[in-house]
């Protein structure tokens, strides 16, 4: 994806894991008139077999019917994403009324303009990394009953994955008749070494943020979204979730001297598993 400075690529994966039906949808969408302007959406579906499908699939034809009409230079990240949220949230509480399911979806969406800035937003546990040359830089905050005890200081991260509780969420698309609890973060400029991955929790439950980092610094973007969904495969040992990633890469263009990159490639991924 061509870029005045700096070149975007990007790889997206999605797996059904060991789940009888896949509720998680991806969508890596380009700007139709604008080179280097995209938006990317996770949407991780929940509420039996086409309740949860339903609902990924409603966030992501908003985000789509969203973006059409989006006038980078012009039109503000930040009104779109909180658009995206407000939209998808209505049509999946309109699906709960006319139906006798209970349809709800995370979602995580990143915005980026030509100029290397945007905004990012998520509502419920699918996440969101900055990382700058393999290096986490921030990351989303789950809107989960074990991440209000980690923010408490009542648990750890390590302990927050092995709690019973961990699947509870605190917020989604499709909750409430209200708005869910949603967070929005401007992205004030990425450069050549930059990488922003959104992913639901079927992927990130399996890493640690420097084994994402040291993947993504070493890797190009397929070759490291692959890799990632292999060994999230395998630690799952046959009782994962679905599981779903988008990951951009931002880097120099051609003829440019490559940033250095401090991530150790660690040594659980020298053998991946095929799917």
């Amino acid at each position: 994806m061509p870029h005045t400075g700096f070149r975007l690529s990007a790889a997206t994966g999605l797996h059904q894991g060991d789940r009888p039906y896949q509720q998680d949808q991806v969508a890596l969408i380009g700007h139709p008139q604008r080179p280097g302007c995209l938006l990317a959406v996770v949407a991780d579906g929940m509420g039996g077999r086409s309740g949860g499908r339903k609902a990924s699939e409603q966030v992501i034809m908003t985000a789509q019917q969203l973006f059409a009409r989006y006038a980078p230079g012009t039109d503000d990240p930040d009104r779109l994403l909180r658009q995206l949220v407000d939209e998808a949230h209505t049509v999946i509480r309109l699906t709960a009324l006319s139906s006798e399911q209970e349809p709800h979806s995370t979602v995580a969406a990143f915005l980026l303009d030509p100029d290397g800035r945007g905004a990012w937003i998520h509502a419920g546990d699918s996440r969101i990394y900055l990382f700058r040359r393999g290096r986490l830089v921030r990351r989303t905050r789950d809107h989960s009953y074990v991440e209000v005890l980690v923010q408490r200081g009542e648990l750890d991260e390590d302990e927050a994955l092995r709690h019973p509780k961990a699947n509870i969420l605190v917020g989604c698309l499709g909750m409430q008749s209200t708005l869910p609890p949603m967070d929005l973060e401007a992205i004030d400029g990425v450069q050549p070494g930059d990488a922003l991955m959104a992913c639901s929790d079927g992927l990130w439950h399996y890493f640690t943020p420097e084994e994402f980092g040291a993947v993504i610094a070493r890797y190009p973007a397929r070759a490291a979204a692959e890799m990632l969904v292999n060994e999230a495969r395998r630690r799952a040992g046959g009782a994962g979730d679905n599981l779903s990633l988008i990951l951009v890469k931002v880097e120099d263009l051609p003829g440019k001297p490559a940033a250095p990159s401090f991530a150790a490639l660690d040594a659980f991924m020298d053998s991946s598993p095929q799917r």
